[in-house]
């Protein structure tokens, strides 16, 4: 088992509702390490954004919870690896047939639901008194399942309850919640303007509600709500810059359109959900400048509202970049000098972006390389907010082998690095590569269908050379971790690496 946040002494007594800092995490969708302008990106503004960072900290060694969506959202939203939480991939659920206009769709679509005797984070800021807003794509749990927002302790959802419904930025239908207004459950708000048109082909360029709009509006719109009377805990999960590659042909576009007059064109995938694109760098760059501007209107909404210097507002991003839809990340050098893509455990698949801005709390312009993952944030929203439940009075002792991996990060964001305790190694695992990856310090494993690599990322960020056959002690440590710490999932299985100990001790046995 990964080790356990411990709270700091000063966090143990219980704070006021109206001493709780507010808490806004913008986590965005495909973007990689190196996208943004503060990580390097020599081609696309994100002027916001790097001014968060500039005001804020930005981490150097933060990683995503797995090389993709489904997962990596829920080990922020249970505080488990990838080894130990029940949702390890994107399994999607589409049962029956329902028509809106010439469309036909799915009538109940999403992902593997969350397991619902783990608590999970929406249900632990509850706990702790705030109100709670979803934006974005939820992907734990399909409609009707045991696990959708409504069911998990958000007060407001508004946004894609399925991650392959999100393909479509000009969708048939979005779900929506809110408690307030006296839903008893998510519900589908069709988009009449859209299914005018058909999913697919020329006429799919006639539709004009863009979701990504939609959510950030609703975002907004929540955000404006707040009066700061009762604390907040907002979770907007844009699903830009993730393909397809289409949005509004605004300033943010044709702007691009003539930095990348010679650009690429991409024939798309209607099954999918990827429709054709013509300008695919422009697309790309112009997603990320329209994220950039959302996140400047939500710092700006802040400042209106006097909510700025009580709100801490993380950004981050779910996985490393795609080559879906058409997108290039070769051109982009999207993956920051780093190895892989999504889908994979080398370090561009699950190493991202991190920053944290939190006026007169959070040094502004650190730069930072403690090593956190996805799994760490619960416990920091606990020691933040001054819960003192986290994590024992948490686990269900009804469900066997409950846990949580993470360790609380909060001493590194206050500026207190004495008291900062750092993991003994970090774990990923994905069932579709059949991929393993642990970090121990410097060392990086990588198991590939059960074949174990080894790299020493002081020395050789990019993992290309594998020294594993140099260091067979060190690797047999390692494989004992990652046997230690996989739980059997048949939902998402992999191949784990044989251990030279335990076959030695299996002759006696």
């Amino acid at each position: 088992m990964g080790l356990v946040a411990v709270a700091a002494p000063h966090a143990q007594a219980a704070t006021p509702d109206s001493e709780k800092p507010n808490i806004l995490f913008i986590l965005c969708d495909d973007m990689g390490y190196g996208d943004l302008g503060c990580y390097g990106q020599p081609f696309i503004q994100t002027p916001c954004i790097d001014q968060m960072a500039q005001e804020g900290m930005r981490f150097t060694q933060a990683y995503a919870g797995s090389p993709v969506s489904a997962p990596s959202r829920a080990t922020i939203m249970t505080g488990q690896h990838s080894g130990h939480g029940h949702v390890r991939g994107n399994k999607e659920y589409w049962l029956g047939e329902v028509w809106y206009g010439q469309n036909k769709e799915y009538a109940v679509t999403g992902q593997e639901p969350y397991d619902p005797q783990h608590i999970i984070l929406p249900e632990i800021m509850k706990k702790n008194g705030y109100t709670t807003g979803m934006f974005g794509k939820w992907a734990g749990g399909y409609e009707g399942s045991t696990s959708t927002p409504d069911k998990r302790g958000v007060d407001e959802y508004f946004g894609y309850m399925c991650q392959f419904q999100a393909h479509l930025y000009y969708p048939n239908f979005l779900n929506s919640y809110s408690r307030a207004a006296g839903d008893t459950a998510v519900s589908r708000v069709i988009l009449e303007d859209n299914i005018r048109y058909p999913m697919s082909g020329e006429d799919y360029f006639k539709r004009t509600q863009y979701s990504a709009d939609l959510i950030h509006q609703k975002a907004l719109e929540w955000l404006d709500k707040q009066d700061g009377k009762q604390p907040f805990y907002g979770f907007l999960t844009y699903t830009l810059p993730h393909a397809e590659l289409v949005q509004p042909n605004d300033s943010i576009l044709k702007k691009y359109k003539k930095q990348f007059f010679h650009d690429k064109t991409w024939g798309g995938d209607a099954g999918s959900r990827y429709n054709e694109s013509v300008h695919t760098h422009a697309q790309f760059a112009g997603m990320i400048s329209r994220l950039d501007a959302y996140v400047g209107e939500i710092l700006a909404k802040l400042k209106e509202k006097g909510l700025d210097e009580n709100t801490i507002v993380i950004f981050s991003s779910d996985n490393g970049p795609h080559e879906e839809g058409g997108a290039d990340p070769t051109f982009f050098g999207r993956d920051g000098k780093l190895r892989g893509l999504k889908r994979q455990c080398y370090e561009g698949g699950i190493r991202i972006p991190f920053i944290v801005r939190w006026p007169g709390k959070v040094k502004a312009g650190e730069v930072n390389d403690h090593q956190l993952a996805f799994y760490d944030i619960m416990p920091t929203f606990c020691e933040l907010v001054g819960d003192k439940r986290f994590p024992k009075k948490y686990l269900n002792k009804k469900l066997e082998g409950d846990c949580f991996d993470g360790i609380s990060f909060a001493p590194t964001l206050l500026g207190n690095d004495e008291a900062q305790k750092a993991h003994d190694f970090l774990y990923w695992e994905f069932h579709e590569t059949d991929q393993i990856g642990l970090r121990m310090g410097d060392w990086k494993m990588v198991v590939k269908k059960g074949v174990p690599h080894l790299y020493n990322l002081a020395e050789d960020i990019h993992e290309d050379h594998d020294v594993a056959a140099q260091h067979p002690d060190l690797v047999n440590q390692m494989k004992q971790v990652i046997l230690r710490e996989h739980r059997p999932n048949d939902l998402f299985p992999v191949t784990l690496p044989k251990c030279s100990v335990l076959n030695k001790l299996t002759q006696f046995i």
